[in-house]
């Protein structure tokens, strides 16, 4: 990703000669586009797709979401293949497998409890997912789709009804909207509760999203920058400090990435948990 920005930073502020100070070209990296820029081996213009004059066009984040599912497909069926050969896994089925059993016994079980199991499922697709779309974002030419607020707020909706689906599956649908209120508190209070409840129904997804779409996207802008003042100063005095700098931001954006996917999972098994088990 370093070289890959070096090569954006220096033929975007060739373009902006006289700008210096322009710093557009950190957004135009960072945001999503129509069109895969090779640079300088090219650049490949999605197709633009308009139904009922709505603007359904295949973007530079959809066509990495698409790779993410892919390595993950492959990735899972060769884990699969695997377990059908040997019962001890090996290579990739190893590693899936330890991942698999993190958030199972790290996050599922003790967040949620009794009945885990079967929000397992979303869980897991939530983490490889999400960890996936982190990881293509640091590769040369990449981009990571979890830094489009779109993508964090699809993914945050879908945690929305599973914690709602799973609290009315345990409780009932009256019984879980009626647990919202905590028990003991006085009449004239109620309505003021009710508010409040029914507004934290809605924080806790828009907080999921805020969540991961700030701290991806940060970590980019913040090497971009670093790498941008080589061509800013235009002096090889910053370049050490640029690099090195940057190389860090880098190598701490690859624990962000795992941590990032690791805390959205573990607050959607919470945020269920809660739901789930509304007497605790």
């Amino acid at each position: 990703m370093i070289t890959d920005s070096l090569h954006v930073a220096n033929d975007s502020l060739q373009v902006t000669a006289g700008k210096s100070t322009d710093t557009s070209w950190i957004m135009h990296h960072i945001l999503d586009a129509k069109e895969l820029d090779f640079s300088p081996f090219g650049v490949i213009h999605l197709p633009e797709i308009n139904l009922f004059g709505i603007d359904i066009s295949i973007t530079k984040h959809v066509v990495f979401m698409w790779v993410a599912l892919i390595i993950l497909v492959v990735a899972l069926r060769i884990a699969a293949k695997s377990y059908k050969n040997s019962r001890v896994p090996k290579g990739v089925a190893n590693f899936m497998e330890v991942l698999i059993l993190y958030v199972r016994d790290e996050i599922a079980r003790p967040t949620i409890g009794k009945g885990y199991e079967r929000f397992m499922p979303y869980l897991l697709t939530v983490f490889f997912f999400i960890l996936a779309c982190n990881f293509l974002g640091l590769v040369p030419y990449g981009s990571t789709a979890t830094s489009n607020i779109s993508v964090t707020a699809t993914l945050a909706i879908l945690s929305f009804f599973a914690i709602q689906i799973g609290g009315v599956m345990k409780n009932g649908f009256f019984g879980y909207f009626k647990g919202l209120i905590p028990h003991g508190i006085p009449v004239w209070l109620l309505p003021i509760m009710a508010v409040v409840e029914f507004l934290g129904l809605f924080t806790k997804p828009f907080a999921l999203a805020i969540r991961l779409f700030a701290n991806m996207t940060a970590g980019h802008i913040v090497i971009l920058a670093l790498l941008g003042l080589i061509f800013i100063l235009n002096t090889y005095v910053v370049v050490p400090v640029s690099i090195a700098f940057a190389l860090f931001i880098y190598l701490l954006e690859i624990l962000v990435a795992l941590i990032q996917a690791y805390i959205f999972t573990m607050l959607s098994s919470l945020f269920i948990g809660m739901a789930v088990h509304q007497e605790h």
